[in-house]
Parts: structure tokens; sequence; C-alpha cells
């Protein structure tokens, strides 16, 4: 009895010591999930802020959309400081020429020239002392001012198509540097992939080295296969930052933002290779238009000097109201005589009239200018000079053109064979990779095989270039640059 009470008494001490437990274990548990709630939710949290840390120290090139190569052109012609100099330029030209044109319209001026006058009233800077005064000149016949006159007016063609090869050498200028750019960053991505191949290959040379398997030597190559990767990466980077510094200063966006879309380049048209299409494009070009205009100003010119010896004829008017203190009416002497006794005298009396007016032309007819004459012959010389320039502009431009043509099938059979080159070093490279898979070929020849494909690609892409690079000479020297670059009619 004693017994079953003590187990009861027992029984009931542990069962109320489980409980405690369970209710301590419970709240052990309830604590331990939020913790671990708490600490899951902090984890998400840095892994955000790590992910957003590591998207904003990213390079800013990695970030940024790729820009067109229209869009560079047009940002590059909008912002190019050459090409502000000569819309300012033929600004100038179309004002000089307006300039003269505008002597054909009566120049009007106003003032007056007051003063004393003691005696005969004297001229004050070639017009008669007068409360006020307005006179009125232009040109009526004038074969000097005709002749330069359209002299201006060539001078303002010469502005206009020096306007557009300046347009044409900054579209050159970016399109050259696009294209650049764009190697370039294809480039280093092929780099890269085989700089971590080398360094692989580099890893697994110095085990069998190491392991005895292979040489010292095998690894010294390995490292310089390894070296070489890393110069030509070395290389192109600097270059990519070179031309991203040049085309941030020819388009005024940041160097950072300035990645390229290759896909946006337009393929070059075809192009002849024969003489008349050379002569063709020598006489579109901008350079050699300009060349021209200038020889034909200066004709006019020397033309315009010639015809300073002939007859002019100009229009002139003046009106002034005089004064009544010049002594005018003291030597105004009227229209009809005077009789007296001794006979008939023209009186002088105090008829005066304020209010005068003049209006008439003037002529003049040269007699003897030798000074005159002389420029005229310089003005001959100058144009005879700019003649020789222009047919000179005309005959460089039609053996450039020539060239550039040549050079452009020259290249593209260089890209042909650079092509195939490029096309058996990646075949040769597949064959060593199968061979290693079967174990009958070396690390060296993997090696080896990787080199020469890289080697390969880099002369393929150097060739595609110089290509583009003739064929957009051959476009600026034919006027249709813009056209290409824009897509402009």
């Amino acid at each position: 009895m004693v017994h079953e009470i003590i187990s009861g008494f027992a029984g009931k001490k542990i069962a109320q010591k489980y409980r405690s437990a369970k209710i301590v274990r419970k709240k052990w548990f309830k604590k331990d999930r939020s913790e671990r709630v708490a600490m899951k939710t902090s984890y998400r949290g840095e892994r955000a802020a790590k992910w957003i840390l590591v998207f904003l120290l990213l390079p800013a090139s990695l970030r940024a959309e790729p820009v067109s190569l229209k869009r560079v052109v047009e940002l590059a012609l909008s912002h190019a400081s050459g090409a502000a100099i000569t819309a300012a330029d033929e600004l100038h030209a179309a004002a000089s020429y307006r300039e003269l044109h505008n002597n054909y319209i009566p120049q009007l001026s106003t003032g007056a020239g007051l003063g004393y006058s003691y005696g005969f009233p004297l001229a004050l800077e070639g017009s008669a002392p007068a409360l006020f005064n307005v006179t009125a000149q232009s040109a009526l016949f004038n074969p000097a001012l005709r002749a330069n006159e359209r002299a201006a007016k060539a001078d303002s063609a010469v502005a206009a198509f020096r306007t557009k090869d300046q347009r044409n050498q900054i579209i050159q200028d970016a399109a050259l540097s696009y294209a650049e750019l764009a190697k370039w960053e294809q480039r280093l991505a092929r780099l890269e992939e085989t700089e971590a191949d080398a360094d692989k290959l580099q890893a697994a040379v110095a085990n069998r080295v190491k392991e005895g398997v292979d040489s010292e030597v095998e690894g010294l190559r390995a490292r310089l296969t390894a070296a070489r990767v890393r110069q030509r990466i070395t290389e192109a980077q600097d270059a990519a930052d070179v031309l991203r510094e040049h085309l941030s200063t020819l388009t005024g966006l940041p160097p950072a933002n300035l990645q390229t879309d290759p896909d946006s380049i337009p393929a070059p048209p075809a192009t002849a290779t024969t003489e008349e299409a050379a002569k063709d494009a020598a006489t579109s070009n901008p350079s050699v238009q300009a060349a021209v205009e200038h020889a034909r100003a200066q004709y006019l010119r020397a033309q315009g000097e010639h015809r300073s010896l002939w007859p002019s004829v100009d229009f002139a008017a003046q009106y002034a109201l005089l004064s009544k203190f010049n002594n005018y009416q003291n030597y105004y002497i009227p229209s009809r005589p005077c009789t007296t006794s001794l006979g008939e005298f023209l009186c002088v009396t105090s008829s005066f009239q304020q209010n005068n007016a003049t209006i008439g032309a003037s002529i003049r007819f040269p007699l003897l200018n030798l000074s005159q004459r002389s420029r005229a012959q310089a003005a001959d010389a100058e144009a005879l000079k700019a003649t020789k320039q222009a047919e000179a502009a005309r005959n460089q431009v039609t053996e450039e053109t020539l060239r550039l043509r040549r050079s452009v099938a020259q290249m593209q059979a260089a890209r042909d064979v650079a092509q195939l080159e490029y096309e058996i070093a990646e075949k040769s490279l597949t064959a060593v990779q199968t061979r290693i898979d079967a174990g009958t070929a070396t690390l060296r020849d993997l090696g080896d095989a990787r080199y020469q494909a890289s080697e390969r690609f880099i002369a393929l892409q150097d060739v595609t270039f110089e290509l583009e690079r003739s064929q957009l000479g051959v476009l600026r020297s034919t006027g249709d640059l813009e056209k290409w670059a824009l897509g402009t009619p």
C-alpha cells in the first residue's frame, strides 16, 4: 500500500517534470523558429544588398546599351568643332555676297551739319552746313561690282562644298573609329576565352612537369603561350580605351557608355575598278568641286579688277534743310535780273529758300589708272594659279580613287585567304581535341592549335578592318559616304 502511494507520488512528479520540459521545449522551438526566420530574412537582405553592390561596381561598359553607328555619326556631326567652323565660314561667305548685292539698293543716311559761318558758308565734310539732311546712294551700272558679286556667290558655293567635305571627314573618322572599336571588343571577348584555356593548359602542364611526365621546357612553353595571350589582351584593352576616348570627344558621350553594335554597320556598296569610274567620282568629290568653284571665283574677281577701268553710273540724291545763320541769304542770287539806271544786273536780294533737294546720277569715266591695271594683272595670276590647283586636285582625287578601288579588290582577296586560313585553324583545333580525347595527341599540340586559331582570328579581323577602311575611302572620294552612314537619299 505504501509502495503504491510512493509509486503514484513519484509518477506525478515525473509527469509534472515531463510536462514542464515539454513546455520549455515548445517555447525554445518557437524562439528558435523566430530566430531562424529572422536569420533567413537577414540573409536574404544581405544577399540582395550584395547583388546590388555587385551591379553598381560593374564597369559601366558592361551595363551600357550598345550605341548604333548611325547614332554615333549623328552625334559627331552635331558635336564636332570642325563642322561648326566650316558652317561659320559658309555663313560668312553668304553674308559677303549679300553685302555686295545690297549695293544696288539705295543706302539712306541722315544727320546734320551745324556750324558758324564767317563770310561765304563753306562745306563741312563735303556737305553744306544744314540743320537736317538726308542722302541716298546706290549703284546703277557698275561692271566691276557685278563681277565681284558673282565671285562672292562662287565663294559661297566653295564654302558649301568645304562644309560637305568636312562633314564627310567627320563621318569617316567616326565610322572608322567605331568599326575599329567593334573589332577590339570582339577580339577581347575571344582573347578572354583563349586566356581561360591557356591557364587551364598551363596548370595541366605544370602538374605533368611536377610528376615528371613532361620536361620543364614544356612548362615554359605553356607559360609563354599564356603570357602572349595576356599581352594581346592588354594591347586590345589599351586600344579600345583610346578609341572610346576619341569617340567621346567626337560625340560628347561618356567613354564608359560607348559600346558598339557590329550589326548596325551597313555593308558598303560594290565598287568599280575602271579609270572611267574614278574620273566620274572625281567630278562629284566635294574637295574637287570646291577647288573648281574657287578657281571660278578667282577668275571672276580678276574680271572685276579689269572692269574697274570701265565707266560706271551711280544713283545719288540729297535733301538739306539750311539754316538762316550761315549767311546763305547774303549770297543768294535769284533767277530774274534787277534793272537799274546803270543797266541790268543780277542783284543780291533776301530771297532765300531753306528746303533744298538734288537728285541725279553720278557718271565716272576712268582715263588713266596704272595701279588698277597692275592689280588686274595680279588678279589674273591668282586666277591662273587657282585653275592649276583645281586641275591638280582633280588629278589627285582621280588617282587616289583608283588606288582605293584597286586596294578594295586586293583586300577582298586577302580577306578570303584569311577566312580560309582561320577555318583551317579551327578545323585543326577540333581535330587535335579529338586526338586528345583518343590519347594520340599531347597538350603541347593542343596549345599550339589554340594559339594558331587565335592568331588566324586576329589576322582575319585586321584584314577585314583594312578592307572597311579602303571601302570608306572610296565612299568619301565619290561623295556617297553620308548616304551610306545615315541612309539619306
